[in-house]
């Protein structure tokens, strides 16, 4: 049986400045944003991931505090490159730290405007084996 992890829930405490950061800064693709009188909820999930995350204001996405959340990990298969795309977006970064000169060994850090910490972790072999294939994306509504 395949267990696969979808959805993680980010707390923030503006759902509008998230969507913005998400969207317009790290460049997270817009997936929904459901606003009702029982509820504001957005999913937004990275280029080329299976799990995306969600900011919203149900009861159990309040029960952390915003920005509690520390170390999220994102996947890339070229860190000085996905650094530069997101300080050219206006993300500050910290530097690229290599801690093993082996493949996954290279790693640079950002965060929310609330707090919410994320790595960024280098696999080199991501560019030639993505977890989910290049011709699947566009099955489950991800960019090509």
């Amino acid at each position: 049986m395949d267990w696969t992890l979808e959805v993680v829930i980010v707390p923030v405490s503006d759902i509008e400045r998230a969507i913005g950061f998400y969207r317009d800064r790290v460049g997270f693709e817009l997936d929904h944003h459901t606003v009702n009188e029982h509820m504001e909820v957005a999913q937004l999930t990275p280029r080329g991931s299976g799990c995306s995350i969600v900011v919203g204001s149900l009861p159990s996405q309040r029960e952390m505090a915003p920005g509690s959340l520390k170390g999220l990990q994102l996947v890339v298969a070229d860190a000085e490159a996905a650094r530069a795309e997101l300080i050219d977006r206006g993300v500050e970064c910290s530097e690229i730290t290599v801690f093993d000169e082996r493949d996954g060994g290279t790693f640079f850090g950002f965060a929310d405007p609330d707090g919410n910490s994320w790595a960024v972790q280098q696999i080199k072999a991501r560019a030639e084996r993505p977890l989910i294939p290049v011709e699947a994306r566009g099955r489950f509504g991800a960019e090509n």
